[in-house]
């Protein structure tokens, strides 16, 4: 079973990269502050152990980019329970709210054992939310699990738009075989799309939103990119139908998504109407436990030091 601080049993645990020797080696990684909030990654939709393995491997990935990281998994739909948290797919508020006890009772140890320590204050945790793009109707969800818990928590941004989910949809549209790995190599791909619907859900503002990461993947693949909303009726087979008027032929439909925000049977009826292949949703690409430790970094003042290169 899992824990609400990292993967289950079994499951591997990514460590901060060791320290490389001589004069060229990467700075040493800044620490997470001593006393500083959690990060609680909320995690929207239907739970299921998909997507609690996924989560996980966020969370894995921003714990190694930031030691010291305490960083937690909390489902928008998930179950209520009660501290210590034990379901596998607990509550963000339930998440929040063991958070908040597990602060207080650090320092009333603290106290006990007269060791002087500060009364904790400010947010107990920064929670950020697994959303590529914005969707009103999940936030709000959200921003509804930590008014539930009951505790001070600071909401972040969604995780886009930014290049890194560019390169990410890439990504994924390469290992698809619908466009090339790598842009840079001149080898062709007979099955390479010619145009690519960037399908969002969210509404309008989520379309404009990847509208804005969909000109950096055009650039990436020298084709055209047009975002469709998949929450609104015949929006991705009108796109459909606008590439191929424009001369696109062959056409590859590319989730503007991490995976838990929407039922697979919607993503499915919208490759069919629009009559076109389709690449894999974002899922736990690398990029996503960086931008969401970005999100909490950022909330908090923080700056990662960057690799550095020398000659």
């Amino acid at each position: 079973m899992s824990s609400p601080t990292g993967p289950a049993s079994g499951l591997p645990v990514r460590m901060p990269r060791p320290r490389q020797p001589g004069r060229h080696r990467r700075p040493e990684p800044v620490a997470a502050p001593e006393g500083a909030p959690s990060l609680v990654l909320a995690v929207p939709g239907t739970p299921s152990a998909a997507t609690r393995m996924l989560a996980d491997e966020v969370v894995s990935i921003a714990r190694s980019e930031l030691p010291g990281l305490d960083a937690r998994v909390g489902f928008v739909e998930g179950e209520v329970t009660d501290f210590p948290v034990s379901a596998e797919f607990p509550s963000l508020a339930s998440v929040l709210a063991h958070a908040a006890k597990e602060r207080t009772a650090r320092y009333e140890q603290a106290v006990a054992a007269g060791v002087e320590a500060k009364a904790p204050e400010g947010p107990v945790a920064v929670v950020v939310p697994l959303l590529a793009g914005p969707d009103n109707a999940q936030i709000r969800q959200i921003r509804q699990g930590i008014v539930d818990s009951r505790v001070p928590a600071e909401l972040t941004d969604v995780l886009g738009p930014h290049p890194l989910l560019a390169e990410g949809l890439h990504v994924r549209l390469s290992e698809a075989g619908l466009a090339r790995a790598d842009r840079a190599r001149l080898f062709t791909v007979a099955t390479a799309a010619d145009g690519i619907i960037l399908a969002a859900v969210g509404g309008e503002e989520a379309v404009q939103a990847a509208g804005i990461t969909g000109m950096l993947l055009a650039a990436r693949l020298a084709v055209p990119v047009i975002a469709a909303a998949l929450d609104a009726d015949g929006a991705v087979a009108a796109t459909a139908e606008q590439l191929r008027a424009s001369g696109s032929q062959n056409l590859a439909l590319a989730p503007y998504l991490i995976g838990p925000e929407l039922d697979p049977s919607v993503l499915e009826a919208a490759v069919k109407d629009a009559g076109c292949a389709a690449a894999e949703p974002l899922g736990a690409y690398p990029a996503m436990g960086k931008l969401a430790l970005s999100k909490y970094t950022s909330a908090l003042g923080i700056t990662p030091q960057p690799a550095v290169s020398g000659s």
